[in-house]
């Protein structure tokens, strides 16, 4: 259950910010919500994970952005949602803080070096690796801040339970004899 209520944080994180006027914090719990998801769910399950994001998509690309929606635009990006479950499945049945660090890494970079590949194939970069160098350069702002939220979210939503875990433990008894 709580793998799903982190999923809907995380597509309140991406509804929200354009709602309320924020798009520049770049602040979304999505990579670190998969990967917990993904981590907790059976794998089939990434399959929800992605439709939900896939809405959110839509919704954002018709409704907040008052853009034509094509599904050909977004087919890497539900791609790599697919994948970051994945890697939460893979990596963080077990989590340990350099896990957790590396697919943290591992998910804001994918996502940077994609999306902005497809970008770069678009209409609005030169095909040239002048065009490609300005593309990634000038996302690096955002990849950031993708960086910093996908961290933050994954070390809260890992790391609070195997905190709330460690402060259960029992205290040994002190065998001192007086």
């Amino acid at each position: 259950m709580l793998s799903y209520l982190v999923l809907l944080a995380a597509l309140l994180s991406r509804l929200l910010p354009p709602v309320l006027h924020l798009t520049a914090w770049n602040f979304t719990a999505v990579g670190g919500s998969l990967l917990f998801f993904g981590a907790r769910r059976p794998r089939w399950q990434a399959a929800i994970a992605v439709l939900a994001l896939m809405v959110t998509d839509y919704l954002l690309t018709v409704h907040a952005y008052h853009c034509a929606f094509h599904v050909s635009g977004y087919l890497v990006t539900w791609a790599w949602y697919a994948g970051v479950c994945l890697l939460g499945h893979q990596m963080l049945r077990r989590p340990s803080a350099v896990r957790v660090a590396g697919a943290a890494l591992v998910s804001a970079t994918s996502f940077f070096l994609l999306s902005n590949f497809v970008v770069w194939l678009g209409s609005m970069y030169a095909h040239t690796v002048a065009g490609l160098s300005a593309c990634y350069t000038l996302a690096l702002p955002f990849y950031r801040n993708d960086l910093l939220s996908t961290g933050l979210t994954a070390g809260v939503l890992f790391g609070l339970p195997a905190l709330a875990t460690r402060l259960m433990r029992p205290v040994p008894a002190s065998t001192s004899a007086a």
